[in-house]
């Protein structure tokens, strides 16, 4: 069984290094970047790894998907490039790919970590992402932000997690805030939802409760509660957006 490692980045030169460190074994390294105006290309092209680079950025899932058609191997591990695989993980993978269970994919735990704790509940842990399947038998969808594989077949489980980088410091979570939020009231107004100051004000205590209550947010120390009131403002900004994006709209 050949494998080949995805990843797509974009000015990850603080991280990638590890990320590929960690898939050395696999058969090929596919990146794809979107820009890098760092060192990100050359470090990848220092490790080995075929690079491609893009002059636009047509969101999370198309993105992939050009770097999964560039791939060869008969399965796929995708990766961010602020994810790594431990040595433990990579055993597990090739146990799993070796032996004829039919699956044409599987789900990876990851242990993230935000602003230097890795988080143990909050809807974070442990967080199952399919990331190890069948070339031919998987593709990403085209969302520009919270993509998703799309699986024919069956999905198995393993039990080693991926490690993830998840949120360093407070700055990045704001900047990732503002991305994340822009790219989901996009994709929900071409999809014709629309919202208020309520819905937003809804949505953004629901996502903190759910957080924070729910999911045991509160056993995770002051990050647990960081993370829940960073989740009530993204999902609060999510619709307040929409809410202008459908007010434009109705102005033109």
């Amino acid at each position: 069984m050949t494998v080949s490692a995805i990843i797509i980045t974009k000015n990850a030169e603080a991280t990638i290094r590890r990320c590929l460190e960690s898939v050395q074994w696999a058969d090929e390294i596919v990146v794809v970047d979107s820009g890098s105006t760092d060192t990100t290309l050359g470090i990848c092209r220092e490790m080995g790894a075929r690079t491609h680079q893009t002059t636009d950025w047509p969101g999370h899932g198309p993105q992939k998907n050009r770097a999964l058609d560039r791939a060869g191997g008969e399965w796929i591990v995708a990766l961010d490039s602020d994810e790594w695989m431990t040595s433990e993980l990579r055993e597990e993978v090739e146990k799993a790919i070796a032996e004829p269970r039919g699956r044409a994919a599987f789900a990876i735990p990851r242990r993230s970590s935000f602003c230097g704790r890795f988080m143990r509940h909050s809807g974070w842990w442990p967080d199952h992402v399919v990331r190890l399947f069948r070339r031919e038998a998987c593709r990403f969808s085209e969302d520009h932000a919270h993509d998703r594989l799309i699986v024919k077949g069956t999905t198995g489980r393993l039990q080693q997690p991926i490690m993830h980088e998840a949120i360093v410091e407070l700055d990045q979570m704001l900047l990732k805030m503002n991305m994340y939020s822009s790219s989901s009231a996009r994709m929900f107004h071409a999809n014709g939802r629309r919202a208020s100051l309520a819905t937003a004000l809804l949505h953004g205590w629901w996502a903190f409760m759910r957080t924070y209550f729910l999911r045991l947010g509160f056993l995770d120390g002051r990050e647990g509660f960081m993370l829940a009131m960073a989740n009530a403002e993204g999902s609060y900004y999510r619709y307040v957006k929409l809410m202008l994006l459908c007010e434009k709209q109705v102005i033109k």
